[in-house]
């Protein structure tokens, strides 16, 4: 049988992959490797430290800022949201609360809506990207939907209740989201390369986000120029990793807020189920997190019972498939 170096670098060279692989088992990394450009113009190569975009990951980062609030009663996960923001998204539901959001089980009307079938590289967004820098800026996108079903019927993935949730966290804080994500989880993380940049200002140490395998146009006109609850992070594998044992060990939020966390609230149809903004496999003790969008691709995965953490992100929209793929075969041969 291959060795895994040999196998990841054989598929990465047959599906023309971009981004970083990376596996570590009981401590000690086992594979790492880089691929492809991140800035395809100049031909600058990916290595292991580059950040990357990695989309819908940042919604565990938020749910872990608000558990941590939590968990320091500053908030309560049956906390209504209309008490603490009133009036100023009349559309949410009265009953609508914290752990509804956190788990997708609010009901609330999406504005961009996963159950609508949208391709990577469609412009999404309905008003121009250059107008989303800070939270308070998403609030006039988050108006207007329709309430899709009642507060705790059932699971419905949803980007407005994590916009919704990092606007809880500002009220709850008197303090921008974003810092008090870097202040309660990066920090206490050790997460030194994650952070949410404005997409058209990188610097030189990021992969630009490409929506075609080849070519120059970028994803820049297509997602807000700087991301809030639901999205558009930077990060790296090393950071991602970091992240997962900070977060099992206590670090980020204690204990038992952790086992809260990873605890069953729904089944999604494919059989994954989610906890607090968490991804849970179908069985066993297997944590994911997720990110999808355009230009961005990653996924990162922590299997505690077998000490276990594996990641790949991309720089291109669907990019990391062929390797998750892989791994997932491979890692459990």
């Amino acid at each position: 049988m291959e060795d895994l170096a040999a196998s990841v670098g054989r598929v990465a060279d047959e599906q023309g992959f971009s981004g970083v692989v990376r596996v570590d088992r009981d401590g000690v990394t086992e594979h790492a490797s880089a691929h492809g450009l991140a800035e395809r113009a100049f031909g600058v190569p990916i290595t292991l430290d580059t950040q990357f975009g990695v989309a819908s990951i940042a919604k565990s980062l938020t749910a872990m800022t608000v558990v941590s609030l939590v968990a320091d009663v500053l908030v309560g996960l049956d906390a209504r949201v209309r008490d603490i923001l009133g009036d100023e998204l009349p559309e949410i539901a009265d009953d609508v609360t914290v752990e509804h959001l956190l788990s997708h089980r609010s009901g609330i009307g999406d504005y961009l809506d996963e159950d609508l079938d949208l391709d990577p590289s469609d412009h999404v967004m309905t008003r121009p990207v250059h107008e989303f820098v800070t939270t308070d800026d998403y609030v006039p996108s988050l108006r207007g939907h329709a309430t899709k079903f009642a507060a705790g019927e059932r699971f419905s993935y949803c980007n407005s209740g994590f916009v919704v949730l990092a606007l809880v966290v500002e009220r709850i804080t008197g303090t921008a989201f974003h810092d008090v994500v870097a202040e309660r989880v990066c920090a206490p993380a050790g997460l030194r390369h994650t952070v949410y940049l404005r997409s058209d200002e990188l610097p030189a140490s990021v992969a630009r986000g490409y929506l075609d395998d080849d070519g120059l146009r970028t994803n820049v006109l297509h997602l807000p120029v700087r991301g809030s609850g639901d999205g558009g992070v930077h990060t790296t594998v090393g950071d991602l990793h970091a992240l997962w044992n900070a977060f099992v060990g206590g670090r980020v939020v204690p204990e038992r807020w952790v086992a809260e966390m990873v605890r069953p609230r729904s089944v999604s149809d494919d059989g994954r189920r989610y906890g607090l903004g968490l991804w849970l496999a179908p069985t066993g003790d297997g944590l994911v997190m997720n990110g999808y969008d355009a230009g961005v691709s990653a996924r990162s995965a922590h299997e505690p019972g077998r000490s276990l953490t594996w990641t790949v992100v991309s720089n291109t929209s669907n990019g990391i498939r062929p390797l998750v793929r892989h791994l997932a075969e491979r890692l459990d041969a």
